[in-house]
């Protein structure tokens, strides 16, 4: 954690000084951190006191195990329904796609949705004399999650957080994960106990196998400004806490939608009899002729619609220029990405496509009605997807001879 020299002599030279602490604060490490009467009022407090002091018993084993993975990737937000999950997911099949030893940890213990997005629903874990053994979608995927130790998938887990820490620890130490190029991390969101555990963890193992092979931080938001508003603490927590910040990730960025798959309407005002009573709004459906048109107008090409559901401007781009981290990209609002986690799978996979194409086209032939959003082949979301996927390998230095065989 960053220290000051003006904190560390005001401490009596405690090395392990925020920042922005108060005068005398007596240390990160200390036993009274969070707790004595120079912690009242400061913005670390919460964190100093809930975090675990002295030396943690579980860091040798965690670091046994971490020293076989080269990156760690945590997928955070300050804010919930942003779309972690759906990012861990598809960052994970996209570097797996790449060639690279991927593993998917699920720490969000309250509402675990890897196991849906991943595919694995129903699937078991295994352990054997090595530890607990991951479910693999691919044989360069492994995923881990609490939702595989639920006898029923509508289990609610009601757990303070000391049982939560010991679990997310326990995957961490138990979990035979192998060689691994990455572990993606999918957390809940806030900055709460999850968050410490995990991060503290993951650099105390660090710093037990040598100092190599360290934990960032990959942040997801949504455009509008309430999410902004969380996100802003998400950033400053890894601050706080020493967590490197690979950049942000601006998902829901627009919606994206392909023209055949959309409904178009003719509102028309209709002034009522003698017109002494209010107007009424006639509305009629247009679709078939609008799309008529359009296939004359432009033949032979793929239209999409594209608008901006929450804000415009970029509120993402704004906020890392402000709080001085990278954006990775935006991801759009594409139907093809919601189709891919409901269904389990990669949305850069070839089937995907094909599979979405078929359904499109079976839809068509039946006269379903327009509008739906299932089976729509993936297209707008892949661009940014594999940009954002590039610039992880990249900032980890992650780009070696497996990314040869990358598309």
């Amino acid at each position: 954690m960053a220290s000051t020299t003006a904190g560390a002599a005001a401490s009596g030279g405690t090395a392990d000084v925020p920042e922005n602490a108060n005068q005398h604060c007596p240390g990160t490490s200390s036993d009274q951190a969070g707790k004595s009467a120079a912690c009242a009022g400061c913005p670390n407090q919460s964190i100093c006191a809930t975090a675990p002091k002295g030396p943690d018993p579980d860091l040798a084993a965690i670091a046994a195990r971490m020293s076989r993975v080269k990156h760690k990737l945590l997928v955070l937000s300050g804010k919930g329904g942003v779309g972690k999950s759906t990012v861990s997911a598809q960052l994970a099949f996209a570097l797996a796609r790449r060639g690279f030893e991927v593993g998917l940890l699920d720490i969000d213990i309250c509402g675990p949705s890897v196991p849906k997005m991943l595919g694995l629903e129903g699937q078991e874990i295994h352990s054997s004399g090595a530890g607990w053994s991951p479910v693999y979608v691919e044989d360069n995927l492994a995923v881990m999650s609490i939702g595989f130790m639920l006898p029923n998938p509508d289990e609610a887990v009601i757990w303070r957080g000391p049982r939560k820490n010991g679990l997310i620890k326990q995957f961490l130490k138990d979990v035979d994960w192998g060689e691994l190029d990455y572990l993606v991390v999918d957390a809940p969101p806030g900055t709460s106990d999850e968050h410490i555990t995990i991060t503290q963890c993951l650099q105390g193992a660090a710093l037990g196998s040598g100092g190599s092979g360290g934990a960032a931080a990959v942040i997801v938001t949504t455009p509008q400004d309430v999410a902004i508003i969380d996100v802003r603490k998400e950033v400053s927590f890894c601050r706080k806490v020493g967590l490197p910040v690979l950049g942000v990730v601006e998902n829901m960025a627009g919606l994206v939608l392909p023209a055949e798959r959309a409904a178009f309407s003719a509102v028309r005002v209709k002034q009522a009899d003698g017109g002494a009573g209010p107007a009424e709004e006639v509305e009629e459906d247009v679709t078939a002729q609008v799309l008529a048109l359009l296939a004359e107008r432009f033949p032979g090409a793929a239209l999409r619609l594209r608008a901006e559901v929450f804000r415009e401007g970029g509120g993402a781009a704004r906020m890392c220029a402000d709080m001085g981290v990278p954006l990775l990209g935006r991801l759009p609002l594409d139907p093809a990405l919601g189709a891919a986690a409901d269904a389990g799978r990669s949305v850069l996979a070839p089937e995907a496509a094909a599979a979405g194409a078929a359904a499109g086209a079976a839809e068509a032939a039946e006269g379903v009605a327009k509008g739906g959003l299932e089976g729509v082949a993936p297209q707008a979301c892949i661009a940014p997807l594999m940009a954002i996927v590039g610039k992880v390998v990249e900032q980890t230095a992650g780009v070696d001879g497996k990314a040869a065989a990358a598309q």
